[in-house]
This record gives C-alpha cells, structure tokens and sequence, in this order.
C-alpha cells in the first residue's frame, strides 16, 4: 500500500511539474488568441465606436450589409485577380527555382541566400521601391519598355493594371521563400528511389513526374494553403502603393477591414469582414487540401 501511494505521489509531481510548463503557452493562446477570436465574432452582433464604452446589439444587421455591400465583394474579386498571378508564380516557379539549386551546382549556397533575401527585406520598403519602378513618367520599367518600342504604361494607376502589378511585385519577393520550402522537400526525398527508377529505365522527365510530384504532395500543399492565406490576407502592398485606389482596383478585404475600424471607427463591421473572411479562407483551404492530399507510400 505505501508503495503505491509513493508511485501515485510521484505521479501527481509530474504531472504538475508537465503542467507548469505548458502553462504559459495556455496563457498565450487565451490572452492573444481565443479571446481575441471570441471577442470579434461577439462584436459582429454589435456596434461599436472604439472611442466610446457602449456596444448596442444591432442582431444580423452586420452580417446583412456585409452581403450588399459592394466594396466588400469587389475586393473579393481583387483578391481572386492577385491569386491568379500569385498562385502560379508560387507553385510552378518556386518549384522550378528549388530543382535548379538542388543540383550540384558551383556557388549552390550563394544562389539559395541570394534568391531568399527579397522575402527577409521590409514589404513596406519593397513596396516603396516598386513605387519608383511603376512611376508611368519616370519609372526604370517604362524607360525599358521604350527602348524596345512598347509605349508607357501606367501600371498602379491604372484601374486594369494596377493589381497585376502589384500581384507581380509580391510574387517577386515571395518565390525565394517557398522555394525553401520546396528545397526542403526535394531534400527529403530518399535517392534511392531515382536510382531504382533509373534502374527501370525511368529518363529525367519520368522520374520528376512519377517520384518527385507524389513525393512533394505534402509540400505542394503546404505552399498551396500558405499562398492561399497569404494572398487573402495581402494588405501592407496596397496600402504603400495604392491606399486601395484608384476606383478600388486594389482595395483588399483586409485594407477594407483597416478602413472600416480605424479610419471610419465602425469595430462591429470591421469584425465582422474578418470573421467572413476567416470562414471563406477556412473553406477554400478544406477544399485545397481535400483536391492535393494523396497517400503516399513508399
């Protein structure tokens, strides 16, 4: 009997001492994350001037002017216009950027540094560079393009080129990041197995299509969510470079969300574009996964 109290004692120590030290990692997630969550979505039910203590609770009325409201939905479609260029760049040039440097190649290590430095550099000094580079009078791209023939463009100021452009612009520094990650999964992949598809009679294009794509799934999709969430969430370059302008062509659901809390002090709506847009970012993300995720055996 006084044996097993011992070991029981000696348990209960344990386990407090366990408990002791994921406790300041429950105290992070309450303070900086589940009350924070929960506090937004109680504030899609109210209104609420940050200036002022008093929440009145307006019911749906949030939610129901969130479905006609305009703005909201053209930056919806913004977003899906940035995705469409920053998607692809992420996917395909990342991956083609990680299989050159994972050669063996003289001055690897120079190449991978230099090819991520634009992701460790400010956005908002990026933003501010891309700034010069887009400027329709005195810009560098517009001096190319009319040295080899092509008139001016006007680039952030145009209704139709500014968010490609600025899709561009990210795409630019992003590729150096998620080709590390893509390196890394290129890396994990045993070279055994390219020697036995070589054995098989595999060439070149058989075994990246047959070995490296199945075995990159998990990576693919990592890239796939991240660039995905990221693109949603695109705010510091548009607000830099266009401020969401002109006619709203760059306004994203996150700088409408900035907006509508601290220019216009609306708390309550402001909230509530972020919990639809969490829930549309959830739900795309599930579909993602649900579209790459495979099973891989080896």
């Amino acid at each position: 009997m006084g044996a097993k109290l011992k070991n029981l004692i000696a348990e209960v120590k344990e386990n407090r001492i366990s408990y002791s030290l994921l406790l300041p990692y429950v105290i992070y997630f309450l303070v900086f994350m589940a009350y924070p969550l929960l506090f937004a979505f109680y504030l899609t039910f109210h209104e609420w001037v940050i200036i002022t203590p008093e929440k009145p609770f307006v019911g749906l009325e949030n939610y129901a002017r969130l479905l006609q409201d305009d703005v909201f939905w053209t930056s919806m479609q913004n977003v899906l216009v940035y995705l469409s260029i920053n998607l692809p760049a992420q996917m395909i040039l990342s991956l083609a950027l990680a299989l050159v440097v994972n050669q063996q190649i003289r001055f690897r290590g120079f190449f991978r540094s230099v090819f991520f430095m634009p992701t460790v550099v400010s956005g908002v000094v990026v933003s501010t560079v891309f700034l010069w580079l887009y400027s329709p009078e005195f810009g560098l791209l517009n001096y190319y393009l009319g040295m080899i023939g092509i008139p001016p463009q006007r680039w952030i100021t145009s209704v139709e080129q500014a968010m490609p452009s600025i899709a561009l612009m990210a795409s630019w520094r992003q590729i150096g990041y998620f080709a590390v990650i893509y390196l890394a999964g290129l890396q994990a992949i045993p070279p055994v197995l390219y020697k036995a598809a070589a054995v098989d009679g595999a060439n070149a294009w058989h075994q990246f299509w047959h070995v490296t794509l199945p075995l990159l799934n998990p990576t693919i999709l990592l890239v796939l969510m991240v660039s995905t969430i990221w693109g949603f969430l695109v705010f510091t370059e548009p607000f830099v470079m266009t401020e969401g302008g002109p006619l709203h062509a760059t306004t994203t659901p996150t700088l409408y969300l900035y907006f509508e809390a601290f220019r216009y002090l609306r708390m309550g709506y402001a909230a509530t574009i972020g919990v639809v847009l969490g829930l549309f970012i959830l739900v795309i993300n599930f579909v993602e996964k649900k579209w790459v995720e495979r099973e891989i055996a080896y």
